[in-house]
């Protein structure tokens, strides 16, 4: 296999990655506690930030075979993690604006593409 698509594939799996680290926060935002430090001190706020941390290295190592032009591109595409993830996990749904605005993203993405 091709080491940039190696490469690009790293990147999108540390950003599939903080897409579920976005989950877990927003799963967390749901939840009501009884201080403001187990507000910001729980389990999903923890690990959703570990996350943050572990993807921002795939990220880092990826761009040793990524073009620096590819890497927002590549990055674009937690917008539609997120959304899907939201529509799975949480069970939110997808408006009209939403869908509209993934449209563009992917249309984007296809075209830097070819």
């Amino acid at each position: 296999m091709n080491s940039k698509i190696v490469f690009a594939l790293i990147y999108i799996g540390g950003v599939f990655v903080s897409s579920i680290a976005q989950i877990l926060l927003k799963k967390s935002a749901g939840k009501t506690y009884e201080s403001k430090i187990k507000e910001y001190l729980n389990p999903y706020v923890i690990i959703s930030y570990a996350i943050f941390f572990g993807a921002t290295f795939c990220t880092i190592y990826a761009y040793k075979g990524v073009p620096l032009s590819l890497g927002p591109i590549l990055a674009a595409s937690e917008y539609i993690f997120v959304a899907a993830l939201s529509r799975i996990i949480l069970k939110e749904r997808i408006n009209l604006k939403k869908f509209i605005g993934l449209s563009v993203i992917v249309a984007g993405i296809i075209i830097y593409a070819m």
